[in-house]
């Protein structure tokens, strides 16, 4: 069983509700690298009846997926704090 959960990704879930920020909703999805997590975040935001999307992905890598997780809203705040809504400019 083990290898089939490595094999096609098996086992922890992400988490089912996004964290809203100043309007954003910022979904935490650590992506699993060996025995370790790196940060990613998706941040969407509906603009204009449409939902807009960006990922944020950086290099830090955490032993844990909580400790990703917290790190990817962190992350994402400071994305939002910086950018606001021309994370979405085409």
């Amino acid at each position: 069983m083990s290898f089939l959960k490595k094999l096609f990704g098996g086992g922890e879930a992400a988490k089912t509700e996004p964290e809203t920020y100043q309007g954003f909703a910022i979904h935490p999805d650590p992506m699993p690298e060996g025995r370790q997590y790196r940060l990613q975040a998706r941040i969407e935001k509906d603009i204009d009846g449409e939902v807009k999307t960006h990922m944020v992905i950086r290099a830090d890598v955490f032993e844990s997926r909580d400790a990703a997780e917290a790190a990817a809203i962190t992350k994402a705040k400071q994305v939002i704090d910086e950018q606001g809504d021309q994370l979405f400019r085409a």
